[in-house]
């Protein structure tokens, strides 16, 4: 379990790779979705229908249907599919949980949490998926 993002969050990040990868316009269906990446079906369902209602996928019913990015991988940053999902709360919370914790009311760890925090919203914003999608080593991912 991550300690920054949902469940939710995590398959939404695998699946939105894992669809990345495939031929430009080629509509993936959310068997072979599920099977390849091993995510429960209606918990899958549910991630894509809020990704396709935020319009990073589209999606087409029927027998030739499935899911698709809604734009290119490259405009899409991990940044959109975490706020798509989860929102953008954790780059400004308390990793405690405490609601006064800030600047002048620290928590026990509040710099050390704010400069990791920083470095991560940096990177979600920055890394888009072409670059994740290609760096993916696993071999569920690969065509």
């Amino acid at each position: 379990m991550s300690i920054i993002f949902s469940r939710q969050c995590e398959y939404a990040l695998q699946a939105v790779s894992y669809l990345a990868l495939q031929p430009a316009g080629k509509k993936t269906s959310i068997r072979e979705l599920t099977k390849k990446l091993k995510i429960p079906y209606h918990f899958l369902a549910k991630i894509l229908q809020d990704l396709t209602y935020k319009k990073l996928l589209v999606s087409q019913k029927g027998p030739s249907g499935g899911f698709a990015l809604a734009q290119s991988p490259d405009q899409i940053t991990l940044f959109h599919i975490v706020e798509a999902i989860d929102g953008s709360d954790f780059a400004h919370k308390c990793v405690m949980g405490f609601p006064e914790c800030s600047g002048k009311n620290p928590c026990s760890i509040h710099h050390q949490w704010a400069k990791m925090r920083d470095e991560i919203y940096s990177m979600l914003v920055t890394e888009n998926i072409t670059e994740m999608a290609r760096e993916m080593k696993k071999p569920e991912y690969r065509l």
